[in-house]
């Protein structure tokens, strides 16, 4: 069967079936229900013929790990990742969020688009071949992670116990874009600590409020020191999301006609390949040093607040890899359009597993899923139309890379 036959035969049925399936799982993170949906996958891999195991990862949770065995005689590994955790449902839904509800447009539930229209994707596109009796050269190894949402511990912990290809394709949603390049991320604290007296005496304090007014702007406006390009230099991004000033380091806010001498920041910072977390908390302490000396008196104290859990850390691929290019011509067969590629905001802003292949394997990928336009809010969906096409696109970027055994 020709590549162009095999992306139209396809169960367009069997796959939106699937999907809802899976979404018809409460997979929160961290729960029993995360678990019962790992082994949910875990035997419907061995059923497709595939090596499946349940691999443990810590706070006794499960990765269900496929793996598809190639002929050998050539061709390449080829790894699909993605995570089975989920946000929680929030106010203002109108379906069922666990229903997998489908009509004539899209699918929707909670977690379909980040990330399980990802999963079944190439769970799909895996079934399509071996249904179809193509053997292919290389293998084909499906991940599916559990804490993602926690910095990647899921992935890290396959990685520990082995888990590796040539390539791999990490299925968040991106829109079917091909994203070869995401920042890193880290959390950080700062104390501001000034110098209280009542109002009527304010020229004598040292306000720390008037001084984070002047500081937030600057860190929200940051770039960050050690950018490889203009480009890169582009998704370097500081936000302050949460700003607490009051009274003592308790923060009481009974007293306003006091100058308030102790003020709490909290944020995040973005940064690319080539930048490291030293180096942007060096910059953001360059900033700290600044605002003291414009407000004597003022002290001020930079926290890394990352340590709970793993850094998510930055990602990149060179537009020539032979991962990128299979998935540009897949793309191109299906949808007869370039696919867009690169440095793509908003995906580029987000952290992924990727980023742990590329760092701890030194491996080749590019982030590329359905989804993403309708991600984490209510009536969560993805449309039909997207969801298929990527099937077909990991069907084409199997045959690419793994390769068709000669048997065929």
């Amino acid at each position: 069967m020709t590549p162009d036959a095999l992306i139209h035969s396809i169960d367009e049925a069997y796959c939106l079936d699937f999907l809802a399936r899976m979404v018809q799982h409460k997979s929160y993170s961290a729960t029993a229900g995360e678990r019962r949906l790992a082994e949910y996958m875990t035997g419907q891999m061995s059923e497709l013929g595939l090596h499946s195991e349940l691999m443990p990862v810590p706070g006794e949770r499960l990765n269900a790990i496929g793996t598809l065995k190639g002929q050998g005689g050539g061709g390449h590994s080829l790894l699909f990742n993605g995570h089975l955790d989920t946000n929680p449902v929030t106010e203002g839904w109108t379906v069922d969020p666990w229903a997998g509800k489908v009509d004539d447009e899209f699918i929707y539930g909670i977690g379909v688009s980040n990330m399980k229209a990802g999963d079944a994707a190439y769970f799909c596109a895996l079934k399509t071949l071996i249904d179809a009796g193509i053997k292919l050269k290389g293998d084909v190894i499906l991940t599916y992670v559990v804490g993602e949402l926690q910095g990647g511990i899921g992935t890290i912990a396959a990685i520990e116990q082995g888990v590796k290809a040539d390539y791999f394709i990490n299925c968040e949603p991106t829109d079917l874009q091909a994203v070869t390049l995401h920042v890193g991320s880290l959390m950080f604290v700062i104390e501001l600590t000034g110098d209280t007296r009542h109002l009527s005496k304010r020229e004598e304090a040292v306000d720390v409020i008037t001084a984070a007014v002047q500081l937030i702007p600057q860190i929200n406006g940051i770039t960050f020191s050690g950018a490889r390009t203009p480009e890169h230099e582009q998704v370097n991004r500081g936000h302050i999301g949460v700003v607490h000033g009051a009274l003592g380091r308790d923060l009481e806010e009974w007293r306003p006609p006091q100058v308030a001498d102790f003020l709490r920041l909290r944020g995040s910072a973005r940064y690319t390949p080539g930048q490291t977390v030293e180096s942007v908390l060096a910059d953001l302490q360059g900033l700290l040093d600044r605002l003291c000396e414009q407000f004597p008196g003022l002290q001020a104290k930079l926290i890394n607040d990352s340590d709970n859990q793993p850094l998510m850390p930055p990602f990149e691929v060179s537009l020539d890899s032979p991962i990128v290019k299979a998935v540009n011509a897949a793309y191109q067969q299906v949808r007869g359009e370039p696919q867009p590629t690169g440095i793509i905001t908003p995906p580029a802003y987000f952290g992924t597993d990727a980023a742990h292949f590329y760092q701890r394997l030194g491996m080749q990928g590019v982030v590329c899923g359905p989804g993403g336009k309708f991600n984490t809010m209510p009536d969560e969906r993805v449309h039909k139309r997207d969801y298929l096409d990527m099937v077909r696109v990991y069907i084409l970027a199997i045959l690419s890379i793994c390769e068709v055994a000669e048997s065929n």
